[in-house]
């Protein structure tokens, strides 16, 4: 069965603080159908980077836009502070992804006055697959310790329990980000029919690009020689390789929460780079490329980055970059690997 798991001490003060803050303050109700925001704008809150740059691309000027989880931070380490937990309760959207890494949402959400808010989920908008385990990938108890909304525990007829953990790096899969943002634009346009027609427009315009890059990672993985590709780290592309037919190996599942993979595991990888004659060894963003270069002095592979697009660096965050970006240079960096 589930062990009983301690809220973080930080988060406890942070929640204490946030309620003394609140405290005397009448809970706003906000009327759907007319936002009463500052300017008249909705204020939309996201937690990740995928969701944010959805929600631009399709709601751009008409909304106050906030991303809680920091440029350049790991989300599976996020913490929110008291004023994270007050942009959440001051917004009238807030989007968010679900699953083991956004753990802390549940509480802030017990914590304040929702009353107004409309909250979209992503991980109800797609089908989700189990964390896997594959040949070589080594193995933890548990990659998040914490109870989530998709993690299930199963149990046999003796009443042992196992528990589940769902993959939720969803959007690395464009088809899951086209229903995603059909998700973002019927919510945003429930909240604020008065702009209904421009979150339509542009949402209909978005939806033409992410279908022509789906196009273009179906006609690299179908044009190529192989199938396989290697990372050097943990492996948060199982939707994008269950889209695009691909196998692979990594020295971690997803969400795992290891960085240091044992010597039998960067010994696997390397046979199986040399078995395969593979050309390109893989890294996701936001981490260290120390195996992926240990890898590739062994093997002679190209290190390269598979952008995840789970986060971005501050720098990037501060030039305007995108999902489209991002996802262009992975088609490039992809075909490298497969050719």
């Amino acid at each position: 069965m589930k062990k009983n798991r301690r809220i973080p001490r930080k988060f406890c003060i942070g929640t204490v603080i946030l309620a003394m803050i609140l405290t005397g303050c009448a809970g706003r109700q906000i009327p759907s159908a007319e936002p009463e925001s500052e300017g008249g704008k909705l204020n939309v809150v996201t937690t990740l980077f995928p969701y944010y740059d959805f929600t631009r691309q399709i709601a751009g000027e008409h909304i106050n836009l906030t991303m809680v989880v920091p440029a350049g931070m790991d989300s599976h380490s996020f913490e929110p502070t008291p004023a994270d937990m007050i942009t959440i309760q001051n917004a009238d959207v807030l989007i968010c992804n679900g699953g083991a890494m956004e753990h802390w949402l549940e509480r802030v959400l017990s914590a304040v006055d929702t009353s107004h808010m409309a909250v979209m989920t992503g991980m109800d908008y797609v089908d989700t697959v189990q964390e896997e385990i594959v040949e070589g990938m080594e193995e933890e108890a548990h990659g998040h310790d914490h109870d989530d909304l998709y993690s299930h525990e199963l149990y046999d007829d003796d009443g042992h329990g196992e528990e589940i953990e769902y993959d939720e790096h969803i959007w690395t899969s464009p088809v899951n980000a086209m229903k995603l943002v059909k998700g973002i634009e019927e919510t945003l346009a429930l909240a604020d029919p008065g702009n209904r027609a421009a979150y339509e427009a542009n949402a209909e315009s978005y939806l033409l690009k992410l279908e022509k890059l789906d196009q273009e990672f179906r006609d690299v993985t179908a044009n190529e020689k192989r199938n396989m590709i290697i990372v050097g780290d943990k492996f948060p592309y199982r939707y994008f390789a269950d889209e695009y037919g691909l196998r692979y190996r990594a020295a971690f599942s997803g969400c795992s929460t290891d960085t240091e993979p044992s010597a039998k595991t960067i010994a696997y990888l390397i046979d199986k780079m040399k078995t395969e004659q593979i050309p390109v060894i893989y890294y996701p963003e936001l981490t260290s490329h120390r195996v992926a270069e240990i890898i590739s002095e062994e093997t002679g592979a190209e290190p390269l980055l598979l952008h995840s697009c789970h986060n971005v660096t501050r720098r990037e965050f501060d030039s305007g970059v995108t999902y489209l970006d991002l996802m262009e240079q992975n088609v490039i960096n992809l075909k490298k690997g497969l050719e």
